[in-house]
């Protein structure tokens, strides 16, 4: 990765006021631009705070789309990343590949000090965010799987129009038909719903829920019953299934799975079947992997299982959820894991993710062949392990 043309700085001993942009004179504002690329390419902290100064914007960049964060990530200097963020452009950018700041710390600067800097920042700032909505009733709109890719803006999670007590945030999904094709479910956009790839990830999913013999378990989401067949391995005293979508559910009655030892089929969103869920339970083991719905439904869904009131998950219960977040960029992922981990963590609840390898030939261009989107690829997926603190 290079600049094109580099220019070589001159350094000043003093420092010139910044003018209004709309005043400057026509080619400075790119020569500016072209010298704060470079000078963020070059990890020249000093010579980035004096262009800034000057009148630089901090939101410029090249023809390929990368910004001055780009190119200090890729410089692997922190102190010009740190200005350059301060200034106001977005952790979570993306270049016209779809490519990170963190991606460059990694791949370009090889630095993961500067990568964990990026994540550091990206958490706080989310925290931040996070506490603005909560004290303006807005909800968090952060997918939580394979419904849209994470937000190329300067928040992750957007303040919503509606609460959601008073709206479905996966309404049209619900109201649109989807079809099993193959190895793969897809709504009517062609996003992957669910695919066949999961299967070894649900695997290990099973195995952390089922942790005792014979376990009470259930399962918000069935799919393509990937881990629900998983789950029938384990011999469960009690399988509870939620299942909103009415092409899924008429699946699973054409499947015979209201027939199979001991399941229980909950036809419905899982936020109007609490109750009966409530009735069922304690559960030895909990998992969540609804499509077309965000943070603030999976929150809420956390708040309620690991509400005491309701005692739901059971005092040795382990809760796990498909950890979607942010899945096509490593840099979104690991900074939405420690977002999901906070949240929990306030909810008295232990959160560990266990490394799970994807086999990468599973996911490559063939896997997502008409597929309107990569929902995930990344190398290693985070299985969180979740389980009531002591």
């Amino acid at each position: 990765m290079s600049c094109t043309n580099p220019t070589t700085p001159e350094h000043k001993e003093t420092e010139t006021p910044a003018p209004p942009l709309d005043s400057l004179e026509p080619g400075l504002e790119e020569l500016l631009s072209s010298k704060l690329l470079n000078a963020s390419f070059d990890g020249n902290s000093q010579l980035v705070s004096q262009l800034l100064k000057q009148g630089a914007d901090v939101f410029c960049g090249d023809e390929t789309g990368r910004t001055p964060l780009h190119f200090a990530a890729a410089s692997g200097d922190i102190q010009t990343m740190k200005l350059i963020l301060d200034a106001g452009l977005p952790w979570n950018v993306l270049d016209q590949g779809s490519y990170t700041a963190g991606d460059y710390a990694l791949q370009t600067a090889k630095s993961t000090s500067a990568y964990n800097y990026l994540v550091d920042f990206g958490y706080q700032t989310e925290l931040v965010f996070k506490t603005t909505a909560d004290n303006t009733n807005n909800s968090s709109r952060i997918p939580i799987s394979n419904t849209t890719q994470p937000l190329p803006t300067t928040q992750i999670s957007k303040p919503s129009q509606d609460s959601p007590s008073n709206s479905i945030p996966n309404e049209d999904y619900l109201n649109s038909s989807i079809t099993y094709q193959g190895d793969r479910l897809i709504d009517s956009l062609n996003n992957g719903v669910m695919m066949e790839w999961e299967e070894p990830i649900m695997e290990h999913h099973a195995k952390a829920i089922s942790h005792k013999p014979s376990p009470k378990v259930l399962n918000i989401g069935f799919g393509m019953g990937i881990i629900d067949s998983k789950l029938q391995n384990f011999n469960p005293s009690l399988h509870v299934i939620v299942e909103a979508h009415p092409d899924v559910y008429k699946y699973m009655l054409d499947n015979k799975w209201h027939q199979k030892p001991n399941v229980k089929i909950l036809f419905g969103r899982w936020q109007d079947c609490i109750q009966q869920i409530i009735d069922l339970g304690p559960f030895d083991g909990i998992f969540f992997d609804t499509f077309g719905e965000f943070y603030a439904d999976l929150l809420h869904f956390h708040k309620v299982i690991f509400s005491k009131s309701y005692h739901i998950l059971a005092s040795d219960g382990v809760y796990s959820f498909f950890n979607g977040l942010g899945g096509d960029s490593l840099l979104f992922h690991d900074v939405y894991c420690k977002v999901a981990k906070y949240d929990l963590t306030h909810l008295n609840v232990n959160t560990v993710y266990a490394p799970i390898t994807v086999d990468l030939d599973s996911i490559n261009e063939k896997t997502w062949e008409n597929i309107r989107r990569p929902y995930w690829m990344l190398q290693q997926y985070n299985l969180p392990i979740c389980t009531w603190s002591s």
